[in-house]
Order: C-alpha cells, then sequence, then structure tokens
C-alpha cells in the first residue's frame, strides 16, 4: 500500500484551469484552420482576377498615353488557355508580359457592355472607355471585374 502525504488527498482528474487552457487551444487550433481552408477554385479564380485586373489597368494606361485603339480579347478553341492585347506595338506588349497564359486551368469568360462582336475589352485611347464587365467562370465560382468606364477595373464577387 501507497502511503499518503500527512494531511493532502490525492488529486485525481484536471482542474478547472488546466481544462480551460486545453479548450482555449483547441478553440484557437479549429478556428486556424477553418480560415486557412478556403475553396482552392475559388481562391484560384480570385488570383486570375487579380492579374487580369493588372494587364487591363497596365494596357489601358499605355493606350492612353499612345492614343491607340487597344483590346483585351480572350482567346477561344485550342488556344482557350491564352489572352492577347491588340492595338500595341508587340515589343511593348511583350516587355509588358500583356499577352499571357491564364494562371491555371481557363475560365470561362463573359463580357458585357463591350463591343458589338462581344469578345473584346476596349481599353483606349479615350480616357473614358465605358462600362464594362468581364465575368470569370470556373465551375460554379464566378467573379467579376468591373469599371464604369472612369475608375479602374474592380473585383466584385456578389455578380452584381
Amino acid at each position: 500500500m501507497r502511503a499518503r502525504p500527512s494531511g493532502r488527498l490525492l488529486q485525481r482528474g484536471f482542474t478547472l484551469i488546466e481544462l480551460i487552457v486545453a479548450i482555449t487551444i483547441v478553440a484557437i487550433a479549429s478556428a486556424t484552420v477553418a480560415v486557412a481552408v478556403r475553396d482552392r477554385a475559388d481562391v484560384q479564380l480570385e488570383r486570375e482576377a487579380l492579374h487580369l485586373a493588372s494587364v487591363l489597368e497596365t494596357a489601358r494606361a499605355e493606350a492612353r498615353a499612345a492614343s491607340l485603339d487597344v483590346r483585351w480579347l480572350p482567346e477561344s478553341g485550342q488556344d482557350a488557355a491564352h489572352y492577347r492585347v491588340t492595338g500595341l506595338p508587340p515589343k511593348l506588349v511583350q516587355r509588358l508580359g500583356l499577352e499571357r497564359d491564364w494562371l491555371s486551368e481557363p475560365p470561362i469568360v463573359e463580357i458585357q457592355g463591350a463591343p458589338a462582336n462581344g469578345r473584346s475589352v476596349r481599353l483606349g485611347p479615350e480616357p473614358l472607355i465605358g462600362a464594362q464587365r468581364v465575368t470569370l467562370i470556373r465551375g460554379d465560382h464566378r467573379i467579376s471585374l468591373v469599371t464604369d468606364g472612369l475608375r479602374p477595373f474592380s473585383i466584385s464577387k456578389d455578380g452584381a
């Protein structure tokens, strides 16, 4: 038999402080995991939209500076992995990296407020280009780049 220390009872279990600390650690860990586990397709589409917004604004600035009719066109068919900018000198397009592949699988591209053919975005030469919307769709995820014609292209997830 084990002798008990004089005047003290042996403790069994956990103290309230130990339980609170353990629950807090579990709560923080689960919150971190919940934030870190975003839908991968949604994140990739957002990266595509941010990248495309920078391409559109760069081409738009060059169109205004050089007074050129510049357009952005997504490719279709076998070249769907690419998009291109027309109206700028080829060396400038290459130097600025405006003709590129999509960062991942090519999205479906819908263009609204565009010229009559509906397959390009007009970026210049006028400072006011008219309201335009480029919607990128991949699976059930959608994200839009919108401009009122004066302000830069911005990202809109609500589809409004």
